[in-house]
């Protein structure tokens, strides 16, 4: 992982989501979550996506906030669902750095 993607509050809440694995659901919104599977995490994250873009259309920064707030959150459920390290998806994002988007989604698609 390069540190300089690292994001010290996003390492937090990863780690609290996944040490709720272990709670118990009655008690924990994150633990309920994910006993209910990869597909239920995933169809929050979308939820979260579409109040995100709905929230941007309508213009209302504040509520944009809010909503990335709990998108980002939903991402992160998904994440400890499937097995992803935010280190996983930082080391990512420092491969694509400083190369055009237009020439890694070609890259992409030739794979």
């Amino acid at each position: 992982m390069t540190q300089e993607l690292a994001n010290p509050v996003l390492d937090r809440l990863f780690a609290a989501i996944d040490a709720r694995r272990t709670a118990d659901p009655s008690d924990s919104y994150t633990a309920r979550l994910l006993g209910r599977g990869t597909g239920k995490c995933a169809q929050k994250l979308g939820e979260e996506a579409v109040e995100t873009v709905i929230a941007a259309v309508a213009n209302d920064p504040e509520a944009v906030v809010a909503e990335s707030a709990d998108l980002l959150y939903h991402l992160l459920v998904v994440w400890a669902a499937t097995g992803v390290r935010p280190a996983d998806v930082y080391a990512e994002l420092a491969r694509r750095e400083g190369v055009s988007g237009i020439a890694e989604k070609a890259a992409r698609r030739q794979s």
